[in-house]
């Protein structure tokens, strides 16, 4: 086979891994329901959400931030750092916590480790 014939092989592959690229990092974000309705579950683990800040608040050294999706909304804790401005769209990274169950309620935050674009 030619040069030539390998670089056609290899475009046509560009924008199919692409694809599967941006498909992967969606089924990644878990839905803030699925938390919250599932929360032992989910406790402990490192999860991604992605959503609209609907509220902050926050010291020098602790900041707390909701986080809505359509499904729900989760308080986020981020140590050390500043929260986004209500409005923003963000993605987080971090670990869930389950606080308790409130009847059907699940009283949760997730303890932030990074932010990336949804």
């Amino acid at each position: 086979m030619s040069k030539t014939t390998h670089r056609v092989r290899l475009a046509g592959l560009v924008p199919f891994a692409g694809a599967l690229f941006v498909l992967a990092g969606c089924a990644s974000i878990t839905p803030i329901g699925d938390l919250l309705n599932n929360s032992s579950h989910y406790d402990g683990k490192t999860v991604r959400i992605a959503g609209q800040v609907t509220g902050s608040a926050g010291v020098v050294v602790l900041s707390e931030y909701q986080v809505s999706d359509g499904t729900g909304t989760l308080t986020v804790v981020n140590e050390g750092g500043s929260a986004p401005p209500t409005g923003a769209r963000v993605g987080v990274k971090g670990t869930f916590q389950k606080l308790f169950n409130l009847g059907f309620k699940s009283l949760a935050v997730l303890r932030e480790q990074s932010r990336f674009r949804p």
